[in-house]
């Protein structure tokens, strides 16, 4: 009886786990670019770009001067070297929103970062997450500081000497 009951369980377990490994529809990735275009994942990997492009400069061009010249003009502002990566790294991180939420969750997403209070939340989100890391920093040290005296205190009183 038990083994029945298990292989129901591990044949549920597969059809679940196919089910979520599907692709996910047209309109899902459609909706997921759209989310991706509009929370400007792009201009974050744009701006990443120069600094990657300068670290690969002196592999590439070897401290050559006439290298150095067709590198500089190749992966100029608007070159289209990096495009096909650009195209990829936008329709994978589309397939993991259009994987991670359904339609109408992508839809109401969009919705709110194309207001400009998602606008405005993009904008400051990285400050936001800074400070908020080092409030809980501090939080944390202060607790850590007063716990540990707490409980030195309340060792002492069991007679412990510390």
């Amino acid at each position: 009886m038990s083994r029945r009951l298990l292989a129901i369980a591990g044949i549920l377990l597969l059809l679940v786990g196919s089910a979520f490994a599907q692709a996910p529809s047209p309109e899902a990735m459609n909706a997921a670019r759209k989310l991706v275009a509009t929370l400007k994942v792009a201009d974050q990997y744009r701006t990443l770009l120069p600094q990657l492009l300068l670290k690969l400069r002196p592999v590439v061009a070897q401290d050559r001067p006439e290298i150095e010249r067709d590198y500089d003009a190749m992966t100029a502002p608007g070159a289209q070297i990096y495009a096909p990566f650009f195209t990829a790294m936008v329709d994978q991180i589309a397939a993991i929103y259009a994987a991670s939420f359904t339609l109408d969750e992508l839809r109401q997403i969009e919705a709110f970062y194309a207001q400009p209070a998602g606008q405005k939340f993009l904008a400051q989100s990285d400050a936001l997450a800074q400070a908020s890391a080092q409030i809980a920093q501090d939080v944390s040290q202060k607790a850590s500081d007063q716990l540990k005296q707490r409980l030195i205190e309340a060792l002492r009183q069991k007679g412990h000497k510390l």
